[in-house]
C-alpha cells in the first residue's frame, strides 16, 4: 500500500532558511570536475550553475538599474547571468554609446578614460566593464555571448573580423575572475561553422583560464557540431519553447517536445565525457511556441519541471528565463517581443525565479560529485510526458522527482545503509516533510501530498541510515 504521512508538519532544511540574504560568494576560477560531469571552483568546491537570462542587460540598463537587477538575482540564489555583448551589429547602449566603429566588429570603439561621471570618457565597453565588475562583487559569473548568431548568419562577421573581435574580448576580460564564454547565440553551428570555430579557438587561445561553450538554436545542442572541439569545455543545449503538440517541424531532426531530459541523455553518452546543461528551456511568461502571443504562457510549474528533469538526468546546473526580464522590457520601448506587457523591474518578481534556488539548495545539500542519474531506482518504469519520474542518487542518498505528485514506487537497496529515512521536498518553497524510516530492501511505494495534477511536484528524498 502507498505510504502517506498523516502529519504534514514541514521541517526546514538549514539551506532553505531565507531570513537573510546570503552573502556574496567570491567568484573563484571555474574548471571541469575530475569525473568530467560537473563544474567546480579552483579550490575544489562544487559549483551548481543556476543561470538567469539577462540577454539585453548591457544594452538596455543603466548602472543603477543593473544594480537592482543583479542584486535581485543574487538574493534569489542565481550565480550565472547569461548576456549578449553585441545583440545587433551595429550596437548602441542605453547611454547612446556605440560599440563599434562603422559597424565593424573588428574595430571596437574605445575611448580614453572610463569615468562613469564623464560621458566623453565612459564608452560602451566601459559600461560592460562596470557591470561585469559589479557582478563579480556580488558573486555572479557572467556568461558572455560575444555576438548574437543572427549577425553572423547575416554576413556581418567574417573569419578575419571574428578573430580580431574575439582577441579584443579575450584580452580585455581574461583577468576578470567571473567570465564564462558562450560562443554562438541561438544559432545552428552549421550556420557559419568556420566563424564559430574561429571565435571559440581564439577565445580559448588568448584566455585559457575561462570556460567556453556554445549556445545553440532551439531543439539543438552544442554537441551536434562541437563536442570534439578543443575549445569547448562543456556542452549546452536549448530545449526551446514548444509544447509537445507544437514540436512537429519537418526541418527539425529531434522531436523531443517538452522532454528536455532527452538532450541530456544524448550528451551523457558522448566521449570524451563533458558536462552538459539546458542553457535555454521554455521561459516563464513566454507564449508556448514563442510567436503566437494568443497561446498559453509557460508558468513557474513548467520552469521547475524543466529544471528538475534535466538536472536529475545528469545536467550540472540549469538556466532559468523570464520573458520580460530576458529582453529587459523597459518603459522607453516602442514595442516588445513575444507579447511581453510587463516591465522587467516588475517581472523580477515572477514566482519561478524565486523557486529556482530550491533546486540549487537541494543538489548542494548532499555530496555533489558522486551523484549519477539512476532510473533503476524507480520500480515499474519511469512513465511518459508529465507523468515521467526521474531518479538520481549518490552513495548514501537518492532523489526521485514527480511533476504531478503521482505515487512513486522505489526499488530500495540502491544506496548504503540498513535503513532509509524518507522525506518529501517541495520545489515550490524548499520545505521538507518527514515521512518515516524503512528497511533498505525490497520495494516501497510513496504517495506524495495533495492530489495528483500537473504542478503538484515533489522530490522524494531518501537518506541511508
Amino acid at each position: 500500500m502507498p505510504f502517506k504521512p498523516r502529519n504534514f508538519l514541514a521541517l526546514f532544511l538549514p539551506l532553505s532558511l531565507l531570513a537573510a540574504a546570503p552573502a556574496a560568494a567570491p567568484t573563484d576560477a571555474l574548471r571541469v570536475s575530475d569525473n568530467g560531469r560537473y563544474l567546480q571552483t579552483a579550490a575544489g568546491k562544487p559549483f551548481f550553475w543556476l543561470g538567469d537570462t539577462g540577454w539585453l542587460l548591457f544594452n538596455k540598463l543603466r548602472r543603477e538599474e543593473a544594480e537592482t537587477y543583479l542584486e535581485d538575482r543574487r538574493r534569489k540564489g542565481f550565480n550565472v547571468i547569461q548576456v549578449m555583448v553585441l545583440h545587433q551589429v551595429p550596437a548602441v547602449n542605453v547611454y547612446g554609446d556605440s560599440a563599434l566603429v562603422r559597424a565593424d566588429v573588428a574595430r571596437p570603439l574605445v575611448t580614453k578614460g572610463s569615468a562613469p561621471t564623464d560621458a566623453a570618457q565612459y564608452d560602451f565597453w566601459d559600461h560592460v566593464d562596470y557591470i561585469v565588475d559589479l557582478a563579480a562583487k556580488k558573486g555572479l559569473y557572467m556568461g558572455l555571448v560575444p555576438v548574437w548568431g543572427t549577425n553572423v548568419k547575416g554576413g556581418e562577421v567574417n573569419q578575419q573580423q571574428a578573430k580580431a573581435y574575439a582577441t579584443f574580448l579575450a584580452e580585455r576580460y581574461k583577468n576578470r575572475p567571473n567570465i564564462i564564454w558562450l560562443n554562438g547565440g541561438d544559432i545552428a553551428g552549421s550556420d557559419s561553422l568556420k566563424v564559430w570555430n574561429v571565435i571559440g579557438s581564439t577565445l580559448k587561445a588568448v584566455d585559457p583560464n575561462h570556460l567556453v561553450t556554445y549556445h545553440p538554436r532551439g531543439r539543438t545542442q552544442s554537441s551536434d557540431w562541437f563536442h570534439n572541439a578543443k575549445w569547448l569545455d562543456f556542452n549546452m543545449y536549448q530545449s526551446g519553447h514548444r509544447r509537445y503538440a507544437q514540436d512537429t517541424s519537418r526541418n527539425e531532426k529531434k522531436h523531443y517536445g517538452e522532454d528536455n531530459w532527452r538532450y541530456q541523455l544524448v550528451d551523457n553518452q558522448l566521449k570524451p565525457t563533458k558536462p552538459s546543461i539546458d542553457g535555454e528551456p521554455s521561459y516563464e511568461g513566454i507564449p508556448q511556441g514563442l510567436h503566437d502571443i494568443t497561446q498559453p504562457r509557460w508558468t513557474d510549474a513548467d520552469v521547475r519541471r524543466y529544471g528538475y528533469w534535466s538536472v536529475f538526468a545528469g545536467a550540472f546546473g540549469y538556466t532559468y528565463g523570464q520573458n520580460s526580464v530576458m529582453q529587459m522590457h523597459s518603459a522607453f520601448d516602442k514595442g516588445s517581443a513575444y507579447g511581453s506587457s510587463e516591465l522587467w523591474s516588475s517581472a523580477l518578481k515572477a514566482p519561478g525565479a524565486a523557486q529556482m534556488q530550491y533546486l540549487k539548495q537541494l543538489m548542494l545539500s548532499r555530496p555533489f560529485f558522486e551523484r549519477v542519474p539512476d532510473q533503476s531506482l524507480i520500480a515499474g518504469g519511469g512513465g511518459e510526458k508529465y507523468e515521467r519520474l526521474f531518479g538520481t542518487r549518490g552513495k548514501n542518498y537518492a532523489f526521485v522527482y514527480t511533476y504531478t505528485g503521482r505515487n512513486i514506487k522505489v526499488n530500495l537497496g540502491k544506496i548504503s545503509g540498513s535503513k532509509v529515512k524518507a522525506a518529501w521536498y517541495s520545489p515550490r518553497d524548499g520545505k521538507t516533510t518527514a515521512i518515516g524510516t524503512f528497511p533498505n530492501k525490497g520495494t516501497q511505494e510513496f504517495n506524495a501530498p495533495g492530489e495528483p495534477k500537473p504542478g503538484n511536484d515533489w522530490v522524494l528524498v531518501l537518506d541511508g541510515v
